[in-house]
């Protein structure tokens, strides 16, 4: 099995007919993902031709998803439309919605997270400035590689695109789930406890990689919700043992103030919920292969 993403997911793109867009539908239809068609208002009635494959470009979300049943939208809208975007995904109320722009100003970001919240959370988030999510030899959605690992039965959840890449690579042998890249931003909209909840209920998950990094608590709370809800083994890894004190990371959510949000004290919380914690991404992989050896 896998979380959020599977092969009957039908997946449209907000944003298909710009470069990035066009770029990365092209990687999608390649590593298997079922891509149904493109969002611009501008551009609906048309088609656009990509790996060989003719999709339809629609004026809205709504009559996209009335049209081919989709339940997944890529976002790749620049961020000063990024907002409208999302907002507009939500009130189709589309499934899943995966906010790939990097650069959105955080008070959008509440906007449209407020206003999925007041819709009952019929639209899941993932993202913003994430790398999407994988379930290998099922479906791709955003701008993962899938030529990197194979599918098995390890969770990852991830707020680091490049650090998800390489534990994917690292722990190609085992294969995994699921794999999703939740962003590094202040105010994302699925976060770790949301992805390690979805884990824990996966029957086919079997272990979980969580990667964090220095900044905020979301690494405590995970630490929290591990100990009191998730039976199956968790590793984890914290980007920024090696930050300079004081050094500004280049996310956005990866601020320390106060002494609080440290690597060593996430690490410590982790530890402290049975969590078993890496120094460096290859170190967690050790351990991760460490564990599947004793199971």
């Amino acid at each position: 099995m896998s979380i959020f993403l599977d092969e009957n997911s039908k997946i449209i793109v907000q944003g298909l007919t710009g470069s990035e867009g066009t770029k990365h539908a092209g990687r999608m239809l390649a590593s298997g993902s079922n891509i149904v068609g493109g969002v611009n208002p501008r551009k609906a009635g048309t088609t656009v031709e990509i790996e060989g494959t003719s999709l339809p470009i629609f004026g809205s979300v709504a009559e996209a998803m009335s049209s081919t049943g989709a339940n997944v939208s890529v976002i790749f809208v620049p961020p000063a439309f990024a907002k409208g975007a999302v907002i507009e995904a939500i009130d189709a109320e589309i499934e899943l919605a995966i906010v790939i722009t990097e650069g959105i100003p955080i008070h959008d970001s509440a906007e449209f997270w407020a206003h999925a919240k007041s819709k009952g959370n019929a639209t899941r988030i993932i993202g913003p400035n994430c790398p999407g999510i994988i379930s290998p030899g099922k479906s791709n959605a955003g701008i993962i590689p899938s030529t990197i690992t194979t599918a098995g039965p390890i969770g990852l959840v991830s707020k680091s695109g490049t650090l998800t890449y390489q534990m994917m690579f690292e722990l190609r042998d085992l294969g995994f789930s699921t794999a999703i890249g939740i962003g590094g931003d202040p105010i994302i909209g699925t976060t770790h406890i949301d992805a390690l909840a979805a884990f824990e209920a996966d029957p086919e998950t079997k272990a979980i990689v969580m990667i964090g990094e220095i900044g905020g608590d979301a690494e405590e709370r995970a630490a929290e919700f591990i100990q009191a809800n998730v039976t199956k083994p968790v590793v984890a890894y914290v980007a920024g043992f090696t930050a300079p004190e004081g050094k500004t990371m280049g996310h956005a959510g990866a601020i320390v103030s106060d002494g609080a949000g440290t690597a060593q004290g996430k690490k410590e919380a982790l530890e402290a919920a049975g969590v078993r914690v890496g120094k460096t991404p290859s170190e967690t992989a050790s351990l991760m292969h460490e564990l599947f050896r004793e199971l």
